[in-house]
């Protein structure tokens, strides 16, 4: 990637989205089997009938990669065009290289910049922040942003508090420089942290606070460890407050919105948020019964079923709101404005 504003005015546009999911499907019933629960008791609590989970040869650079192509082909761009690919994941293949540079390599985008973006179930949201900076500097023309994740991996299945609630995908979208004349783009951002809550959705080791080499490291502790009651109350309220916050900067009610896609953590806390904001259920699309809590990809392999089902149109205005691990959040106003086949140069 070679970054030089060319001094043409440009938008960033969102032309397509991608997803990618493994093949084998873990019940409820399954689950049965390994901790003391039921489909009745996950369905009531979580919404969840079923989920993904990637096979043993399956990282998560494998299942980004999947997504990274079926997107590209859809938007008819060459990976040599990309100039930056970004994975936001909170299950990387290694700490180091980045699962970034191992997409890089197994798409053939080797003009492309590439990095990790760490920021739990938000990640989504902050990378399609980076992805549109970059485009309207006019630094960059193509920025691939992925959510890749292998949950399963991360989690204690004898904790049924988690066990149930995560599931393994990738999926993405693809921003790219369009006519500001002719495109909508990006509207708005809102987006923090709260550090404060930091350890209310932790993997306590694993990293340098306490790493494999520690004395006191215990792999037990390399699993997922949630404060589900305070989890839910701050993911209830920041979805409308974030929400709000940003539609009252960029003046528009909420009936203006065509497609609602929240992060799909758990359909208790999407139903509430949809009441307090007043989203009748035609404007909004859930796929949480069917793959679970895919936190990085889960607002891009909503989008991508939305489209699939007829529910995402091009030149739909849609709301995502992400919020996860950190604690954090994001929200994004922006126009679906595919460009089918017409992005990679004769």
């Amino acid at each position: 990637m070679i970054a030089v504003r060319n001094g043409r005015a440009q938008r960033a546009r969102l032309v397509a989205v991608g997803a990618h999911v493994p093949e084998r499907v873990m019940t409820n019933a399954e689950l049965e089997r390994l901790v003391e629960t039921s489909d009745e008791w996950i369905v009531s609590r979580t919404g969840i009938r079923e989920r993904r989970i990637a096979g043993p040869d399956e990282a998560a650079s494998d299942l980004a990669a999947s997504a990274a192509v079926d997107i590209l082909e859809r938007a008819g761009l060459d990976p040599a065009e990309l100039d930056m690919v970004i994975v936001a994941t909170a299950t990387p293949d290694h700490l180091f290289p980045a699962t970034a540079a191992i997409v890089c390599d197994r798409i053939g985008a080797r003009n492309a910049a590439s990095y990790d973006l760490m920021a739990g179930c938000s990640g989504f949201i902050f990378g399609l922040s980076q992805a549109a900076g970059m485009v309207e500097s006019g630094l960059a023309r193509h920025v691939l942003v992925l959510g890749g994740e292998v949950f399963s991996r991360i989690l204690d299945w004898t904790d049924r508090s988690t066990c149930v609630l995560f599931g393994d995908a990738g999926a993405g979208a693809l921003v790219s420089a369009g006519d500001e004349e002719e495109t909508t783009g990006f509207l708005g951002f809102e987006m923090g942290t709260d550090g404060g809550g930091a350890d209310l959705l932790i993997i306590p080791a694993g990293g340098s606070r306490c790493s494999p080499t520690d004395p006191a490291y215990d792999p037990a502790e390399a699993t997922i460890r949630m404060n589900g009651r305070e989890v839910f109350k701050f993911a209830t309220r920041i979805i409308v407050d974030s929400t709000t916050r940003l539609l009252e900067r960029l003046e528009l009610g909420i009936d203006e919105i065509d497609l609602v896609v929240l992060h799909q953590a758990n359909i208790r806390i999407i139903d509430h948020a949809m009441r307090r904001l007043g989203i009748v259920e035609e404007r909004a699309f859930n796929n949480v019964d069917r793959y679970g809590n895919t936190s990085s990809a889960s607002i891009p392999l909503a989008m991508a079923e939305a489209r699939d089902r007829g529910r995402l149109h091009p030149g739909d205005l849609v709301l995502m709101v992400g919020f996860g691990a950190g604690l954090a959040w994001g929200s994004a106003v922006v126009r679906y404005e595919p460009v089918l086949g017409a992005l990679s140069p004769p």
